[in-house]
This record gives C-alpha cells, sequence and structure tokens, in this order.
C-alpha cells in the first residue's frame, strides 16, 4: 500500500469528478461481483472526529464493506494509492456493489473506475535552435545545472551513456525524491545526472489482473519501450560523441539543458498503456520531490473539460508550487479540433522538422528522378534497375514469386512492411506517403533498399508503372546519406494536432511548435531500434517522431530559462518563450506544413511559432498569471460550485465574477464572433523583466483590415523599472456574418499585435473565428 504524506500547499484540493459518478441510479448490477480499479475523492474536512488521521478513516471505510473479503489481492490491502495533494482520496480494488456503498458514505464525494485511455504520443536540434557551447544561453546558466526536470513516461535505461553524470556538482540540498529498486533496478544506478526514478504499477496491475512483468515490461523504473529513455535525454541528455542511428546523423548529442537533472516517473507500460490512479500519483510524487519543470508527453485517448481531466487537474496543484508544466498536443494532426492538453496553465507543444534529412534517389526507366527519404542500410548500386510491382496496399501474406527481386511499391506502409517484403526476396521497397503527409518523411530504417516518396511523386509513379510494359526503377543513396542545411525548415509535422480548442476556443493553442520530427536521441539497448518485433538490430540511439519529443524540447529550454531567471512564474517563463517565438523558417518565409506545402501554416498549427531559446531569455516584457488568474478562468466557463473545488477550496470561489474566458492574461489571443457579438473587449497586463527603462509602441498586424479591426489602447507603453506593470486593451469589431453551414476551422483569420521598443519586440498571436 502507497501512502503519501500531506504536501505543504496554501489551498488544497477537496475532489475530483472524472468520467463516471457513482449514484443509486448510475452504477452496474449490484450483484456483479468482478473486482475493478476505483478511485475514491474525499472531503477532507468531513472526516469524522474519531479517526485520528485520514489513513485510519480510510481503512475503516474499506473495513466497513461487506464484502471486503473478496477485494484483497493476496495479502495485500485493496487500497494501493492514497492521495492528499493533487486530489484528495485513494484508489482501491473494489466489486461494483462495493464502489456503490462507498459512494454512499458520507465524506465520499465522488467514485469512479480506474480508466486506461493514456497514449504516449539529438545531435542536430541544439544547433537548428541556436543554442552555443560558447555564448548565450548554455554558458549563461551552465547548461542548466541544478534545475531539476521531472517526466513521466515509460521509464528509463540509466546504463545509457546520456545520463552519465561526469562534471556535475552535488544533487541539489531540496530534492526529496527516491530511487526506486525493482526489477533489474537498483539505487545504485542513480547518479548525479539522474537523481530520482520512480514507479507506478498499482492502477495498471489492478486494471489488468497481472504483473506489468506478463508482458515482458520490468516492474521497476526501467524502460521497457524506450520512449521515456528517449524524451529524458532530449530534455536533459549528457554530452555523448558520436551518437547516431546505423551512422545516419552522426554528431555529438546533447540535450536541451545538458546539465539538469532528471528525476523519472514511470507510468507508461506498453500495450497496457497507462491509468489515471497511476499518472495521479506519479505527478502527486514529482511535486512532492521538487522537481522544476514537469514534461509529460502523453495524452489522453478521450481528451475530456479540465475539471475531469487527471493531467490538468494535477498540473493545476504543479503551478500552485511554481513548477512549469509542458504537455505535448498530440499526434492527431492534421485535422482540425484534434488538441490535447488544452488547459492554460499547461505549455501545449506541437512538433515541427528540423533542416536534417536523410535523401535517396528513385529513378525510373524513363529517367524520371523522385527524391524519397530512407535510413535503409542495405544499399544497392545507382546503376542496377530492378522490375517495379505495384501489390497496392500490401497485404502481409504478399506472395514471394510476385515480388521477388523486384522493387516492390505500397500505398502504404512501415518498417514491418520492409521486413515482409525483405522475407519475400523483395530487391527494395518504395512506399508512398499519404496525401495529408506531402513530403513529412518519418525516417524509417529499413531492412532493404528503399525510400519514402511524395504522394504527389507516388501518383507520378504509379502511372508510370501503369503506362509501361516493363516499368524499371533504381535507388541512389549518393555520397552523403544526410542533408543538414538544405531543406526548408521548420515545417509544421502532419501528425502533430491542430486547433481550434475544442473546449475553450477562446483560449488559442497549440501554444509553441518545437522539433519534434525524425529526432535522434537515446534508446535502450536490448529492444530493437524499431518497432518491428522481426527486427534485430540494437543500438544506443534511434530516431523518432512525434510531439512526445517536442514536449521535452520546450521542458529542457524552460530549465534553462529556470536557471537563468529563478524568480520567474511559470507563466513567465510560458510567456517568454511565446512571444519570442518565431512565424519564419531559416530562409525566412512563412512556417508552413507538411500537408500543405503551397500553404502556410497558422496559430491553429503552431500557436505563436516556433521556439526561440536565446530571444526567449530576454523578452523585455512577459504576461504573467497565477492560479487566482486561471481560477477566475475557470469562473468564466460557468463551472458549477462542486467543478470548482477539483481545483480550488470553498464554495464561493466565482462568487461576483463576470468575466469571460478570453479576459485571462494569456500571451495570446482567441475572439469567437457570433451573429449576436460583433464586438469585443478584451484586457492584457505586461510585466516589465528588463533592467533598463523602455517605451514600447504597439504595431497592429492585420492582413484582413475589411473584415475585421484590431484597435489597441494606449498604444505606447513606458516602463521605468524592473517587474513594472501597465495594461492596455484591445476592441475587436467585425461586420462580417458566418454562413449557416461555415466549419468553425475554416471561418478564422489571424494577426499579430506586436509591442516594439529600441531593443525588444513582443509579438502575440490573434486568432479571429466566426460562427
Amino acid at each position: 500500500m502507497a501512502s503519501i504524506s500531506f504536501c505543504n500547499l496554501s489551498t488544497s484540493l477537496v475532489l475530483l469528478f472524472l468520467l463516471l459518478f457513482f449514484s443509486p441510479s448510475a452504477t452496474a448490477n449490484p450483484a456483479d461481483s468482478k473486482i475493478s480499479s476505483y478511485i475514491v475523492h474525499t472531503n477532507y474536512h468531513e472526516k469524522p472526529s474519531q479517526f485520528s488521521n485520514l489513513d485510519h478513516w480510510y481503512t475503516s471505510m474499506i473495513d466497513s464493506l461487506t464484502d471486503k473479503k473478496t477485494i484483497r489481492v493476496t495479502d495485500t490491502h485493496p487500497i494501493f494509492y492514497k492521495y492528499d495533494c493533487v486530489v484528495h482520496g485513494f484508489a482501491a480494488r473494489l466489486t461494483a456493489q462495493e464502489a456503490q456503498k462507498l459512494g454512499e458514505m458520507p465524506g465520499v464525494t465522488g467514485v469512479f473506475e480506474d480508466k486506461v485511455h493514456f497514449k504516449l504520443h539529438t545531435t542536430r536540434t541544439p544547433d537548428f535552435l541556436g543554442l552555443n557551447l560558447n555564448y548565450g544561453l548554455w554558458p549563461d546558466t551552465d547548461f542548466g545545472d541544478n534545475v531539476i526536470i521531472g517526466l513521466v513516461d515509460s521509464g528509463i535505461w540509466p546504463e545509457s551513456p546520456s545520463f552519465n553524470d561526469d562534471g556535475l556538482g552535488p544533487v541539489p540540498s531540496h530534492w526529496k525524491g527516491a530511487c526506486e529498486e525493482g526489477n533489474q533496478f537498483n539505487s545504485s544506478h542513480c547518479n548525479k545526472k539522474l537523481i530520482g526514478a520512480r514507479f507506478f504499477v498499482h492502477g495498471i496491475e489492478s486494471t489488468h489482473n497481472g504483473s506489468v512483468e506478463d508482458i515482458g515490461n520490468y516492474r521497476s523504473p526501467r524502460d521497457g519501450e524506450g520512449h521515456g529513455t528517449h524524451t529524458a535525454s532530449i530534455a536533459a541528455g549528457t554530452e555523448v560523441a558520436n551518437a547516431n542511428m546505423f551512422g545516419f546523423a552522426n554528431g555529438t548529442a546533447r540535450g536541451m539543458a545538458p546539465k539538469a537533472r532528471i528525476a523519472i516517473y514511470k507510468v507508461s507500460f506498453g500495450s497496457l498503456g497507462s491509468t489515471d490512479s497511476d499518472i495521479l500519483a506519479a505527478m502527486e510524487s514529482a511535486i512532492k520531490d521538487g522537481v522544476h519543470v514537469l514534461s509529460l508527453s502523453l495524452g489522453s485517448d478521450e481528451p475530456s473539460p479540465y475539471y475531469s481531466d487527471v493531467i490538468a487537474i494535477a498540473a493545476f496543484e504543479a503551478i500552485r508550487m511554481n513548477i512549469f508544466v509542458t504537455c505535448s498536443a498530440g499526434n492527431s494532426g492534421p485535422e482540425p479540433f484534434s488538441l490535447e492538453n488544452t488547459a492554460p496553465w499547461i505549455t501545449t507543444v506541437g512538433a515541427g522538422s528540423i533542416d536534417r534529412t536523410f535523401p535517396v534517389q528513385v529513378r525510373l526507366g524513363n529517367g524520371k528522378v523522385f527524391l524519397g527519404s530512407s535510413l535503409s542500410t542495405e544499399k544497392v548500386d545507382k546503376t542496377t534497375l530492378f522490375p517495379l510491382v505495384h501489390p497496392g496496399f500490401c497485404p502481409l501474406d504478399i506472395v514471394s514469386e510476385t515480388v521477388m527481386g523486384k522493387i516492390v511499391v505500397c500505398d502504404f506502409g512501415d518498417i514491418k512492411t520492409g521486413f515482409m517484403v525483405e522475407k519475400a526476396g523483395g530487391a527494395g521497397l518504395i512506399i508512398l506517403n499519404a496525401k495529408d503527409e506531402g513530403k513529412g518523411f518519418r525516417a524509417t530504417a529499413f531492412p532493404l533498399p528503399a525510400a519514402i516518396v511524395d504522394y504527389r511523386d507516388g501518383l507520378e509513379l504509379l502511372s508510370y508503372i501503369n503506362t509501361t510494359k516493363n516499368p524499371m526503377a533504381s535507388f541512389q543513396f549518393g555520397d552523403s546519406t544526410v542533408h543538414v542545411g538544405k531543406d526548408r525548415a521548420p515545417i509544421v509535422a502532419s501528425f502533430s494536432s491542430r486547433g481550434p480548442n475544442s473546449f475553450v476556443p477562446e483560449l488559442l493553442k497549440p501554444d509553441l511548435l518545437a522539433p519534434g520530427h525524425n529526432i535522434l536521441a537515446a534508446w535502450v539497448s536490448n529492444k530493437a531500434l524499431t518497432p518491428s518485433p522481426d527486427d534485430p538490430r540494437r543500438g544506443e540511439f534511434s530516431i523518432m517522431s512525434g510531439t512526445s519529443m517536442s514536449c521535452p524540447h520546450v521542458a529542457g529550454v524552460a530549465a534553462l530559462l529556470r536557471a537563468a531567471h529563478p524568480d520567474w512564474s511559470p507563466a513567465a517563463i510560458r510567456s517568454a518563450l511565446m512571444t519570442s517565438a518565431t512565424t519564419f523558417d531559416r530562409d525566412y518565409r512563412r512556417i508552413a506544413s507538411f500537408e500543405d506545402m503551397g500553404g502556410k501554416a497558422t496559430a491553429l498549427d503552431y500557436g505563436a511559432g516556433h521556439i526561440n531559446p536565446q530571444l526567449a531569455s530576454d523578452p523585455g516584457l512577459i504576461y504573467d498569471a497565477d492560479v487566482s488568474d486561471y481560477t477566475k478562468f475557470l469562473c468564466s466557463l460557468k463551472y458549477t460550485p462542486t467543478q470548482m473545488k477539483v481545483f480550488v477550496n470553498g464554495s464561493d470561489s466565482c462568487s461576483g465574477y463576470a468575466g469571460v474566458p478570453g479576459d485571462l492574461n494569456y500571451p495570446s489571443f482567441s475572439v469567437v464572433f457570433t451573429a449576436n457579438n460583433s464586438i469585443q473587449q478584451l484586457r492584457r497586463t505586461l510585466t516589465n523583466v528588463a533592467e533598463l527603462p523602455e517605451t514600447y509602441r504597439v504595431r497592429v498586424i492585420n492582413p484582413k483590415p475589411r473584415k475585421f479591426i484590431i484597435a489597441v489602447e494606449p498604444q505606447t507603453l513606458t516602463f521605468e523599472k524592473m517587474h513594472e506593470k501597465q495594461s492596455y486593451e484591445v476592441l475587436f469589431t467585425t461586420t462580417y456574418i458566418a454562413g449557416k453551414n461555415s466549419n468553425m476551422a475554416d471561418e478564422t483569420e489571424f494577426g499579430y499585435i506586436v509591442w516594439e521598443s529600441d531593443m525588444h519586440s513582443v509579438k502575440s498571436p490573434v486568432s479571429l473565428t466566426w460562427v
């Protein structure tokens, strides 16, 4: 049984309502004796006086159940977690009847069944982001030394050279964490780099009625997937020379904050996923342990309102403790309304490309050449032509006689397709990128000569096959298998989830774009470097894509900013990152998206823009906010007193408040016009973080002045001293009326509000939507 001591909080949370309430009218069949995992939420103020502490109260609840003998697992107590920080209550194994009885007890505010619905969403990126060993943010902050980054993920591979602690000083004195022991993991695996490691299995094992070891994972902080090791090294990996994957992307690998300390909280267990109860316990432990930054590269399959979102609720408490929280935006793009982790106290990160590609040429028999991408470890002579065959989607039972000695063209495929074709005797493989992925090639280490080609090139290739008697092709890998600094970047990855924010359209999300496409980082050395179970290849570094990779980039940069400005709040760090972000690529063109290379991406794709760490360290002005501001934001959503108690204690927290969501002091604006609301007025407050007096003048960027007007008052702000605050108001007006059948994502325009002085530029994106 995991018992947890109280947090030292100014205001405690008292209940959590999530997904499923238990009441006499909403329960499973009382005769159902199936044992499941439940989370029980309590109002600790209602603890009966005869109990000296909450432990005794919770135990008495369980002991009072008629069926208490049926809920014991071997010799363990039914309660496997107790929460007293992010929520109050406990998690236990119960039958539906027992859960109903608990829900009817005094002081119990809600009971819900534990759900499994969470999914897991480098050598070049520091240079790409402008981080330099000799000047700027890295040496100025001693590379993030003594800042602690907590990662809630799949664990860590401690033997990786990325977690070597050479050159690091003592563990920060305020650290209260632990190095928990378990399967193939002991306390000696922690050091001055990896200063803490915990694992949380009670929820997942209770839900699945078995040990995580049954699926070959580790019942310990050791990473059984590779995901957590990869993200941890992106955020704060130690310098490692000659890092590469099969020779590709060779160079010196470093995390964003190479001297920051790492604490890992393992909650993900491969195919089993993660549970609400484990994630709550992990985030609660991270808060108590003393992390400065929390990075979560995971999200829910079913996004929900903030009062029923486990990550949002726990992150709210982290913010109260001055912990910066960043989460991945999700990998469900490019569809609109696909964002996850959209709470305003969470910094939500989308994924973009970097200027490193892995090119290969496909040359047809008619001389036509297409440029594709590949990490193929097997090469062929560029003059050798092979017959082409197109089996469509390439079924798993592909016949050897059909493909033997030929280049197989597949409408869809991945690394598993490569091994299938190799096994069938194919000479090579060409995979056509999906239409919405454009030229967003995900680097794949095929076991045979192969290439992924653009969708439009693929159509030409299929036309050639269908109109040519003996279609042929060859591969040309060239003298160099890597291009650096030659390709357009950043580009928004097609998989990166997009806005608008489905729950609060008046809050613009995502917040930022960061590198998340074809990122080289540390790996687990006993697991295949690709997702194919047939792949025998192993290594210490792997290349992966996803918003899971972009999130720890921001976590690492946030650690640097925390080291540079210890007095900054989490909101100040986010503001600095957002107002300094760029909306241009390395060639000074507007950032595009892979699925639409002919057009420009928008703030619904990348938020404020792509991170620029060096500029973020000196933003001039910031948009600050604290728990009281976020509480008002929640009140503006018209949450009930019961729903508000998830975040704040007291039934009158919203008494007399009549604001709107757009009033939150956020570094961006999202305005929603309706037929009855063509004028909106919002207010913002800027705080000076520059040392010298400065006068700022506003510049409004409005590409559609006939459709909407943005008016700012005053137009000049003068700051005389550090931490001085000045406010301004913005009036948004429109005469345009959306069509009856218009789509919200289609009826959106964009602009910017920029405050400029002689030394700083503070830029905020504006999204305007008509519904």
